[in-house]
């Protein structure tokens, strides 16, 4: 398993926060999501050989976030 951090943006309130989390905790290879409101971070724990980090960074951005590595 290999762990990350990506910073996301646009996110406004604990709502943001779960939509993130449960689109990420959705995707086949991620073990956990823990992601943050006051420094719009998000760190995950995948399996690199069922998800790559351009798939994260895109299933963020397709739920209305911005993220950046």
């Amino acid at each position: 398993m290999k762990s990350i951090t990506l910073h996301v943006t646009g996110m406004t309130c604990g709502g943001c926060v779960k939509s993130v989390t449960r689109v990420l905790e959705e995707l086949n290879g991620v073990e956990k999501a823990v992601v943050t409101l006051d420094d719009g971070k998000a760190v995950i724990t995948f399996d690199e050989s069922a998800v790559s980090i351009p798939q994260l960074i895109e299933t963020i951005e397709d739920a209305g976030f911005d993220a950046t590595e």
